[in-house]
């Protein structure tokens, strides 16, 4: 039934219906309209909900879907949100009277097996009906939650091998009805989960897309129902024509990539995700066969709606980003996922780790795939992460928990033309890091230390930017839960520019008893105990031996760089002193260097061919 269900809710979808034709420039003032009224929801959830993970960090996604269940627009929020909220609106569509849908009411799904994400990811969604009884657009916010009532707190189970597990899967269910809240179902949905902070957070998600709802029907009064549709068919049409002009300039070919997690959380190693891209005039397909499909793999399941959104997240970073984002892109791609893979697996697999990986391999894929063809954009949407580190304890309120996503550099690459920059990957998009002081004053820890590492951003003509190593004490005893991955498969440079730097976390560090996780822990830690999390630095892209030598020897005088790595890495020969602040290059030493590491080079890749050929 399950993939049944999801070849249905993946199908192409007719335009809706309307007699109405728009000018481009009325069609733009429209999805402009549109676009504010998702700003506004998301910015209503940023400000109204209380746990920390929505409020300071932002992990959340506004976007309207039309009622034939095509995504019109979004997002405010992380790309990868953007691209799978639809599914779950389209499974509440295909049963609408089941759900007995009107004008008024609220509804909620997160069931991976009916077209979510994981199950944290909650997609509270409101039909907006016109003055005459007409459904015309839905009005989704998604936001992670972050328990979601399984065995483990957070919805993270390291041995779980089902969803059951991992905590309540909603297919789709009405919170409210006509207007009215059904307080029975309500409460029933937060008697399920640990946080205190949960109730907030439903309703801030509530009232968000209950305004949506509003504002969208007054644009639907302003330029009327037939008018809003053929906006709606305008710009989606228009996004499919405008992608499939990328990609038609584009040469024609297969380019195949293959991106490896280390192991799964039971310590089964190299989990292989592969993927071609095929090229045909100006249609793209990206086909997933090869990717393990072993079933006794634990903590590695993608959902299926997870995996096509993931592709799109990649896709849609390497075309023109003036392109609008909407239904239009997957209009313009032929996706092909197996069955009962890792990025498509059978019902009630667990999938809540499959976020991270191998959700984020699936996007590399598409970016090594595609990197020779369009350089300038080869920008891997990824956070190689395992999964946060998360902290658990108690308190008279309940149950906490610090995730650890506030300040941190993790996983920047550089692309054609600039150095890896900035905090965090663009696959977060608007996720902000939050400063690492909120922590601190909601949670009993200390946050030690925010250092970027040296030498952790992958060496290249443009340079990834550094990881960070956390170092964090809690100050009560608390449990803590770690899958450590990137560490034999950190992040893929581009274009032959050098790989990320490895993930690595050590517990109770600077004890007899300090330890590093090497797999995957839920652990015991006593009063004061320290953790260190060294995060993977973004790659490199392009040789490293053609960097400019001066912009090496800036990036040694700002610690991003060791001066044993600019001549090991770069074949810069550097005077002078750190400490005395006189670096200069050595501009004769550093052409020597640098023309015996090519030769060094070719001499490799001549023998690698020769060895390919032999066999």
């Amino acid at each position: 039934m399950s993939f049944e269900l999801n070849k249905r809710l993946a199908a192409r979808r007719d335009p809706l219906p309307t007699a109405a034709e728009v000018d481009p420039v009325t069609a733009s003032i429209i999805r402009g309209a549109l676009e504010t009224v998702c700003f506004e929801a998301a910015t209503h959830l940023g400000r109204a909900a209380s746990s920390p993970i929505i409020n300071q960090s932002n992990e959340r996604n506004a976007s309207i879907i039309d009622a034939n269940g095509r995504l019109a627009l979004g997002s405010i929020g992380t790309p990868h949100l953007t691209f799978v909220t639809q599914l779950t609106v389209r499974y509440g569509l295909e049963n609408l009277d089941d759900y007995d849908w009107g004008p008024g009411d609220v509804f909620l799904g997160n069931d991976p097996d009916y077209g979510g994400g994981h199950l944290p990811d909650y997609n509270v969604y409101a039909p907006v009906y016109d003055d005459h009884g007409e459904l015309v657009l839905v009005q989704a916010l998604q936001a992670h939650q972050g328990d979601t009532g399984g065995k483990d707190p957070g919805g993270f189970t390291l041995e779980a091998t089902d969803i059951f597990t991992e905590g309540l899967a909603i297919p789709c269910v009405k919170l409210v009805h006509r207007g009215e809240k059904r307080k029975d179902i309500i409460k029933l949905i937060e008697r399920n989960n640990r946080f205190a902070t949960f109730s907030g957070d439903l309703a801030a998600m509530i009232s968000g897309v209950q305004m949506s709802v509003r504002l969208l029907q007054e644009i639907i009064r302003k330029w009327g129902t037939d008018v809003v549709k053929a906006a709606v068919n305008y710009n989606i049409e228009h996004t499919e024509a405008r992608f499939r002009e990328e990609v038609a300039n584009w040469p024609d070919g297969t380019h195949e990539a293959t991106v490896f997690i280390d192991h799964d959380t039971q310590g089964t190693k190299d989990i292989k995700v592969h993927l071609s891209c095929d090229i045909k005039g100006d249609q793209l397909t990206v086909d997933l066969t090869g990717t393990d499909d072993r079933q006794e793999l634990v903590g590695v399941w993608n959902t299926f709606g997870n995996s096509r959104g993931y592709i799109m997240t990649q896709l849609a970073a390497m075309v023109d980003p003036a392109i609008i984002k909407n239904e239009g892109l997957f209009n313009a791609v032929d996706i092909i996922i197996p069955e009962n893979c890792i990025a498509h697996p059978p019902p009630n697999k667990p999938a809540a780790l499959g976020s991270f990986h191998p959700a984020c391999e699936i996007t590399e894929a598409v970016c090594v795939a595609l990197s020779e063809l369009v350089p300038g954009r080869a920008a891997p949407q990824v956070y190689k992460i395992g999964m946060p580190n998360a902290v658990i304890g108690f308190d008279q309120h309940g149950m906490w928990m610090d995730q650890g996503v506030d300040a941190r550099s993790m996983d920047v690459s550089a692309v054609q033309g600039i150095d890896g920059w900035g905090s965090c990957p663009a696959a977060l998009g608007n996720l902000l890091l939050s400063q690492a002081e909120d922590a601190e004053s909601r949670f009993p820890i200390i946050n030690l230390s925010r250092e970027m590492t040296t030498d952790a951003g992958g060496a290249g003509q443009w340079r990834g930017q550094p990881g960070s190593l956390n170092v964090k004490q809690v100050l009560e005893p608390t449990s803590a839960m770690a899958w450590m991955v990137s560490a034999a498969h950190p992040l893929r440079g581009m274009c032959g520019g050098d790989d990320g730097s490895s993930y690595t976390n050590h517990f109770e560090v600077g004890t007899p008893n300090e330890y590093q996780i090497d797999l995957a822990v839920s652990a015991q830690l006593p009063a004061n105990a320290v953790i260190a999390y060294q995060h993977g630095g973004g790659a490199g892209f392009g040789p490293a031996c053609l960097r400019d030598p001066e912009a090496v020897k800036e990036d040694v005088l700002d610690e991003y760089v060791s001066l044993g790595a600019a001549r090991d890495k770069y074949g810069v020969v550097l005077t002078g002193t750190l400490e005395e602040y006189d670096l200069e290059v050595d501009f004769v030493a550093t052409t020597k260097l640098r023309e015996a590491m090519k030769a060094a080079i070719t001499k490799h890749k001549s023998a690698e061919t020769a060895r390919g050929a032999g066999q």
